[in-house]
C-alpha cells in the first residue's frame, strides 16, 4: 500500500518534458504585427492547448508545450486569420518557425465591428460563471429577474429572501463589492435595477480567502458592463411591455478611453406596474380568541414603482500607477395597494370574526455610493491596490390601514381593543451609512509561486424607527410594544494571505488563510433590545486544481464561512401582521458557521462537482413560535440545530446541430436537518432537484431564439415545506444589419406556473397547533407578461492598432489560462 500510494503521488506531480515554439508575425511591407493572437491547435480536432500574443515586435513565444501534432492559427483585426501546416513536437526540443508573412484584411479597413458570443454557462475553480448578456432573456428584464432565472438560485417574494441551494444566508454583491443592506432592501435594489448593464453574474459557494467570510451558503456577485475600448464607444437600450399592468425599461451608456484617461457614465430607468397576492387556509388553537379556529386569509397587492439607476466616473493611467473615482445613485419611488381580508371562526361556536383591509403604502429609498481606488505596479510581478466605499442608503415607508370588522351576519361590528381599530398609521425609517477600506498585495515570489495578502475593514452604522399607531376614540394611540427605535455599530476587521502555488504544469494549489473580527453593538429604547457581540475567529481556505488532459480538469476545495445575525434579525421589535400575529427579531440567535467540501471535473465544457457541507446553526427565516402570554403568534427568525447538505451539480452544453444549441444544468441534493425551536424536536432527510436550462436556435437573416426555464422539486426552509414549481420563458431575437442594433421579443411564464405553494404544520407540531396550506401568485400567474426591446452598441474602433489591443484582450485572457 505505501509502495502504491508513492506511485500514485509520484504520478500525480510529475513534469512533463517541456518544448518551446516561437516566430515573428509581419506584414508584406516588413512591419512588424504587434498584439496578435497566436493559437497553438491540437491537429486534428483543432482544439486549443497553448496560446500567446505578439509582443510590440511582432514576436511571440510558447513555453512548456507537450509533445504532439499541432498547427497554429495567426489572427488579428485587420490582418487575415491564417493557419500554418501541420508539425510535430518532440520532447526538450525548440522549434523556431521565422518570420511570417499576414495579409491585411482590406474588408474590415472600415469601422470594425467584432463581436463575440461567450457561453452561457462557465465553471472556474471557485465559481460557476453565468453570461447573462449572451441570453436573449436579459433584454428589459430586472437585475432580480435574471438572477432568479440561475442555477441553484431561488428569489423568494413573499419573505423577501434570496435562496442558495438551500439555505437563505447569502452574500450579495455588486462588481465584487459587498451589497451591506437587508435583504429586503437588496432584493429592492435589483429588481428596479436593468439587466440590460449586466455583463455575468458568478455563483460562488465556496469563495477562497480573499472575500468575506460571510454567508454560509456562499456569495453571488453581480458584474455590471465596464468599457475599456479605445476612443469612444456606448450602448442605447429601450423596452416596452405589458403584463398585469405596463413595464418599461430604458438605459444609456457611454465611455471615452484615450488610453492614458477614460471617462464612463451610464443610465437607465424602470417602469413596473403589477399586481401579485397570497392565499392561506387552515387552522390554529388561540386560547385568547377562545380556542379552535377556522382561519381564511389573504392579501392581493397593486404596485406601482419608478426606479431610476445613474453611475459616472473617471481613471487616469500614469503609467505603472492608475488612479480613479466613481459614484452611482440609485432611487425608487413606489406606491402600493394592499387587499388584505381574513376570517376567523370558532370551531363548535357560532362565531364568526371577518376582517377586510386596505392598506396604502408609499415607500421611497435612495442609495448613493462614493469609491476611490488606487492600483499601482511597484515592479514586475508586484501590485499595490488601495479601494475606498463609503455608502449612504436612506428609506421611507409610511403606511395607512382602514379596517373593517364584520360578524357572520356581514354586520359590521366592533371587537374592541387597540389592534382592533378601524384606522392604522405607521412609519418606517432605515437609514444606513457603511465606510470600507480595502488594502491588497500581491508578489510573484518566483517563477510558481504567487502571494496575496490584503487588509479590509468595515464599519456601519444603521438605524430603525418602525411604530404603528392606532385611531382610537379620535386619538392616536400607540404602545411600545409595537415600536421600534434602535442604533446599531457594527465594526469588522479583517486580514488575509494566501499562496498560488503552480507545483508542475499541471497542477495548482492555492492555500489560504483569513482572520476576522466583529464587534456589533446596537442601542435601543428598550433595554431587551440592546445587543453587545464580539467574534474573532480564522476562516482557512485550500483549492486544487489538476489537468488531465488538454481539455479536462480536478479540482478540490474546503472552505470555512460564517453567517451573522443581522440587527434586524436580533431585535425583539414587534411588526404587526393581524390581531393574532407579529414579525419579530430573536436576540438569542447564534451566528452559522459552515464548513464545505467540495470536488470538481470539468470536460470540454461539461462540469461536474459534488459538494458536502454542514452548518452549525443554521439561521432560518419567518418560523413559528408563541408569545410567553400566548396571546400572540411570532414570525421570527429561528437556528435550527443543524443542516447538512451533500449537492451534486452537473452542467451539460449540448449541440444537436449547427443552429441549435441548449445548456442544461441540474443539482441533485441529499439534505438533513433538526429542528429545535419547533414544539416537538424534529430531524429530517429528503432528497430534492434543481434544473435549470436554456436552448438557443439560430436561423438565417439575422434571427435566432431562445428558451429558458427552471424547476424546484419538493424542499423545506426550516418547519415550512415548500412543493414543486417552476417557469418557462421564451425570447426571439433579430440582428439587423451594419451594426444598426438589434429588436428582442421576450415572453415571461408561458405556461402561467409562477405560484408557490406550501403548507405549515404537516412536517411537525406547530406554535398554537397551527396547520395550514399557502399559495403565493406572482404577476405572470395571472397574465403572461410580453416585453419588446431595441438595443445597439456603437464605438469608434477604426484606429487598427488600438482595436487589435482591446478586442483581443478577451482571448488573450482567455489564452493565458491555458
Amino acid at each position: 500500500m505505501k509502495i502504491f500510494c508513492i506511485s500514485l503521488i509520484s504520478a500525480f506531480l510529475t513534469f512533463d518534458a517541456p518544448a518551446q515554439i516561437s516566430g515573428k508575425l509581419k506584414t508584406k511591407s516588413a512591419q512588424p504585427i504587434p498584439f496578435a493572437n497566436v493559437l497553438l491547435l491540437n491537429q486534428p480536432d483543432s482544439s486549443l492547448a497553448k496560446g500567446s500574443v505578439t509582443d510590440e515586435s511582432g514576436a511571440f513565444r510558447i513555453d512548456r508545450v507537450r509533445p504532439g501534432t499541432y498547427f497554429l492559427q495567426f489572427s488579428a483585426v485587420g490582418y487575415k486569420t491564417t493557419d500554418l501546416p501541420a508539425f510535430s513536437v518532440i520532447p526538450e526540443a525548440a522549434t523556431e518557425i521565422g518570420e511570417q508573412i499576414i495579409e491585411e484584411d482590406i474588408q474590415q479597413m472600415g469601422e470594425l465591428v467584432v463581436k463575440a458570443q461567450k457561453p452561457l454557462y462557465q465553471q472556474e475553480i471557485d465559481r460557476t460563471v453565468i453570461n447573462v448578456e449572451s441570453s436573449i432573456m436579459t433584454k428589459g428584464s430586472s437585475a432580480l429577474q435574471v438572477l432568479e432565472r440561475s442555477p441553484g438560485v431561488l428569489v423568494d417574494m413573499r419573505n423577501n429572501t434570496i435562496v442558495l441551494n438551500g439555505k437563505s444566508s447569502v452574500l450579495v454583491m455588486l462588481n465584487g463589492k459587498v451589497m451591506r443592506l437587508p435583504m429586503s432592501q437588496v432584493m429592492a435594489m435589483l429588481q428596479a435595477m436593468s439587466a440590460n448593464d449586466i455583463e455575468k453574474i458568478e455563483i460562488m459557494t465556496t469563495p477562497p480567502s480573499k472575500y468575506d467570510a460571510d454567508g454560509s451558503a456562499g456569495m453571488i456577485n453581480i458584474v455590471i458592463k465596464k468599457r475599456e475600448d479605445r476612443g469612444t464607444t456606448g450602448s442605447l437600450s429601450a423596452s416596452a411591455g405589458y403584463g398585469w399592468g405596463e413595464k418599461g425599461n430604458v438605459s444609456a451608456s457611454v465611455s471615452h478611453n484615450t488610453g492614458k484617461l477614460n471617462f464612463y457614465g451610464s443610465y437607465s430607468f424602470l417602469r413596473d406596474h403589477f399586481k401579485d397576492g397570497w392565499e392561506a387556509v387552515g387552522g390554529q388553537d388561540m386560547p385568547v380568541f377562545g380556542g379552535k379556529l377556522n382561519v381564511l386569509a389573504g392579501s392581493a397587492q397593486i404596485g406601482r414603482s419608478n426606479s431610476h439607476n445613474a453611475s459616472a466616473g473617471t481613471s487616469l493611467n500614469l503609467g505603472k500607477t492608475t488612479i480613479g473615482v466613481n459614484a452611482s445613485y440609485s432611487t425608487s419611488r413606489s406606491n402600493r395597494h394592499l387587499f388584505n381580508h381574513g376570517s376567523y371562526t370558532q370551531i363548535g361556536r357560532d362565531s364568526t370574526l371577518a376582517i377586510l383591509s386596505d392598506i396604502y403604502q408609499n415607500g421611497r429609498w435612495n442609495n448613493t455610493v462614493l469609491n476611490g481606488y488606487l492600483e499601482r505596479q511597484i515592479a514586475a510581478g508586484e501590485t499595490f491596490n488601495l479601494d475606498l466605499d463609503y455608502l449612504i442608503y436612506n428609506s421611507d415607508s409610511p403606511t395607512e390601514a382602514y379596517s373593517t370588522f364584520l360578524d357572520k351576519t356581514g354586520r359590521e361590528a366592533s371587537p374592541g381593543g387597540t389592534f382592533f381599530s378601524n384606522r392604522q398609521s405607521g412609519i418606517a425609517q432605515s437609514p444606513i451609512r457603511v465606510a470600507v477600506l480595502k488594502m491588497d498585495y500581491t508578489k510573484q515570489l518566483s517563477t510558481n509561486v504567487k502571494l496575496e495578502a490584503g487588509v479590509k475593514g468595515t464599519h456601519t452604522h444603521s438605524s430603525a424607527l418602525s411604530r404603528i399607531l392606532s385611531l382610537v376614540e379620535e386619538q392616536w394611540v400607540g404602545s411600545s410594544r409595537y415600536t421600534n427605535d434602535t442604533k446599531m455599530h457594527e465594526s469588522i476587521g479583517a486580514a488575509y494571505s494566501s499562496l498560488n502555488i503552480r507545483i508542475n504544469p499541471k497542477t495548482t494549489l492555492l492555500a489560504g488563510l483569513r482572520y476576522e473580527y466583529a464587534y456589533t453593538h446596537g442601542d435601543a429604547d428598550k433595554k431587551e433590545n440592546e445587543i453587545d457581540r464580539r467574534l474573532g475567529k480564522f476562516f482557512p481556505s485550500l483549492f486544487l486544481s489538476r489537468k488531465l488532459g488538454d481539455q479536462s480538469e480536478f479540482q478540490a476545495s474546503y472552505t470555512t464561512r460564517i453567517t451573522r445575525p443581522s440587527f434586524n434579525d436580533l431585535s425583539s421589535y414587534l411588526l404587526y401582521s393581524d390581531p393574532m400575529a407579529a414579525t419579530t427579531g430573536n436576540p438569542t440567535l447564534r451566528p452559522t458557521i459552515t464548513n464545505n467540501l467540495k470536488f470538481g471535473y470539468n470536460h470540454s465544457g461539461y462540469s461536474f462537482s459534488l459538494t458536502a457541507s454542514h452548518d452549525k446553526n443554521p439561521i432560518v427565516l419567518y418560523q413559528q413560535s408563541e408569545s410567553a402570554a400566548r396571546d400572540l403568534m411570532y414570525q421570527s427568525p429561528q437556528n435550527m440545530a443543524y443542516q447538512d447538505n451533500l449537492d451534486l451539480q452537473a452542467t451539460l452544453p449540448l449541440s444537436f446541430t449547427k443552429w441549435w444549441n441548449a445548456n442544461l444544468t441540474t443539482i441533485g441534493s441529499l439534505r438533513r436537518f433538526k429542528l429545535d425551536h419547533t414544539r416537538e424536536k424534529l430531524q429530517k432527510t429528503y432528497i430534492t432537484f434543481n434544473l435549470n436550462g436554456n436552448s438557443t436556435l439560430t436561423f438565417p437573416a439575422g434571427f435566432s431564439m431562445e428558451f429558458n426555464g427552471w424547476y424546484n422539486f419538493t424542499g423545506y426552509d426550516g418547519s415550512k415545506k415548500m412543493k414543486p414549481f417552476g417557469m418557462l420563458n421564451a425570447g426571439l431575437k433579430k440582428e439587423l444589419r451594419s451594426n444598426h442594433g438589434s429588436f428582442q421579443l421576450v415572453v415571461n411564464d408561458l405556461f402561467k406556473s409562477m405560484r408557490v405553494r406550501g403548507n405549515f404544520g404537516g412536517l411537525t407540531r406547530e406554535a398554537f397547533d397551527l396547520s395550514a396550506n399557502f399559495e403565493y401568485r406572482a404577476e405572470s400567474a395571472r397574465t403572461r407578461i410580453v416585453k419588446l426591446s431595441y438595443s445597439r452598441s456603437f464605438g469608434n474602433n477604426k484606429i487598427k492598432g488600438q482595436a487589435s489591443r482591446s478586442n483581443s484582450r478577451e482571448e488573450n485572457d482567455r489564452i493565458r489560462k491555458n
